[in-house]
């Protein structure tokens, strides 16, 4: 099993002067009380934008304290290649959050919320603001489980308008809709680039929604013969170009 991942907020060589490095707060704790770590045991340091580097236990000390030795090199990832956006619609309850984790854990690299006309959820000032936070917190935490160095973003949420201004800048941009006559399955993909995925609400992406995604560049496809709920579908439809584009391979 691969070493357990932490979070610190800056993770540079000089952050870690002779490879040691103490961690603390709600991080320590969790590595402390709750993961119950001890010296001699591995583990993976990040920021969560790329850069890591492993160390040992030296010393549990307290309740959320954790001495950690031996970091060689401080290490950064690449970002991945092509870049793969999920636009997700605004679900009810807590399936936002289910889906934010799954996505995270296949390997999404950005999650843009969208206030569908169709959303039954509406974010508005305080709520919103709120739900946001837990989108982001859900991504931080999935991706630490999945022992991701670089976690996806969260974007702020945005309105019809904005999701076409960024679908016209992708190299490819598929909206997810059974009214799509090609499967995502058979799409013509780049190389590299940035993908975007456009996944509606349980009320469906409306006609007017469609025309604008269109006018953008992001025609309806298909995943197969069912259809899928709003919390799962872009699990799914990531985790199908995950594995055509070759980064699953």
């Amino acid at each position: 099993m691969t070493a357990p991942v932490f979070v610190v907020g800056s993770l540079r060589s000089e952050d870690v002067p002779g490879g040691e490095y103490v961690l603390d707060g709600p991080e320590g704790r969790h590595a402390v009380s709750v993961k119950r770590l001890r010296p001699g045991e591995a583990l993976v340091l990040t920021d969560g934008h790329g850069r890591w580097a492993e160390g040992l236990v030296r010393a549990a000390e307290g309740k959320d304290r954790l001495v950690v030795t031996g970091l060689g090199t401080v290490r950064e990832d690449a970002p991945e290649e092509p870049r793969i956006t999920v636009v997700q619609a605004l679900p009810k309850g807590d399936r936002g959050e289910l889906a934010v984790e799954t996505m995270t854990e296949v390997g999404v690299d950005a999650i843009v919320p969208w206030a569908a006309s169709r959303c039954v959820t509406q974010w508005r000032g305080e709520r919103g603001a709120k739900a946001l936070g837990k989108w982001r917190a859900t991504a931080r935490e999935a991706g630490k489980q999945s022992r991701r160095t670089r976690f996806p973003e969260v974007a702020d949420a945005m309105t019809g308008k904005q999701v076409a201004a960024l679908l016209a800048t992708a190299d490819f941009a598929a909206v997810l809709h059974e009214s799509g006559e090609e499967p995502l399955a058979k799409a013509a993909l780049p190389a590299a680039g940035h993908l975007v995925l456009v996944v509606g609400p349980e009320g469906g992406v409306s006609p007017e929604e469609l025309a604008l995604f269109a006018e953008a560049g992001a025609r309806p496809y298909r995943l197969g013969r069912s259809v899928l709920r709003t919390s799962t579908a872009g699990t799914a439809a990531a985790a199908l170009l995950l594995t055509r584009t070759g980064r699953w391979s």
